[in-house]
């Protein structure tokens, strides 16, 4: 086992950075609205292979949008449910189809495919170009499929802040309230990307700091891969992930 992992449980999937917001405080900038994905069935069998070999607590597919490629997401999390994994997060903005007969289908199938977490993007930033009546529709059918369902808004300064942005996202996730469904707990906005372009006034010192999500790379606990399958210098569209593992090195 490679020492450098050897506490390895959570698998994370960046499906997609292709994004139906155009939020200002995006930490990865800007986005378009289609573009590289993971391949479902390659990412599948990632998660199989892992799980021989580790004791994975978690998994969690986002984006970019990652409902853009819900048959992929939902190949990934039938992997993770088959093979135990307890906790199977997707975290969504809710807005990847206006037809609302697209938007049960979609739902539907990931019930079916064991998601059991869904961490659902909804503030003053996704509400400029995101339309809130689709996402509480999403919402809505979520709840109906009996997926339990939060909102994970972001907040600016602080969550306490009484800034334009923050006093909007309290109004937006009263909306949510309103359909039972509860407020995460969200995350502070950090200075990167979009946020330091369109934002950077609420910053104190106005350069970029370091994504608190980064890890210690000498005692990874999580495997992330890439859309385009990239991952620990590897690539699982054409290495297998414990060959990957093996030859990871600082």
């Amino acid at each position: 086992m490679n020492k450098y992992l050897k506490n390895l449980n959570r698998i994370e999937f960046v499906v997609t950075m292709a994004c139906t917001g155009r939020c200002k405080h995006c930490s990865e900038g800007e986005h378009t609205s289609a573009g590289v994905h993971i391949d479902g069935k390659i990412g599948a069998q990632a998660v199989r292979d892992l799980c021989g070999a580790y004791d994975m607590q978690s998994l969690m597919t986002f984006g970019g949008e990652p409902l853009l490629y819900p048959e992929d997401v939902c190949k990934i999390h039938e992997a993770a449910r088959e093979c135990g994994i307890p906790k199977r997060q997707l975290i969504t903005n809710g807005f990847f189809s206006r037809d609302q007969g697209r938007i049960r289908e979609v739902v539907h199938g990931l019930a079916e495919s064991g998601v059991n977490q869904i961490l659902l993007s909804a503030d003053a930033f996704h509400q400029e170009t995101i339309p809130l009546e689709t996402v509480l529709y999403f919402g809505e059918c979520v709840t109906k499929e009996g997926i339990p369902v939060k909102t994970s808004p972001a907040y600016l300064v602080s969550r306490e802040h009484d800034n334009p942005y923050n006093i909007r996202t309290r109004e937006i996730l009263e909306a949510f309230a309103n359909i039972h469904i509860p407020t995460g707990d969200g995350n502070v906005i950090f200075p990167a990307g979009n946020a330091m372009k369109y934002l950077s006034e609420y910053f104190e010192d106005g350069a970029e700091s370091a994504n608190p999500y980064d890890e210690d790379p000498a005692d990874l606990h999580t495997v992330s891969f890439n859309p385009d399958g990239s991952a620990l210098g590897g690539n699982i569209n054409r290495d297998h992930i414990l060959d990957i593992i093996a030859a990871y090195r600082l």
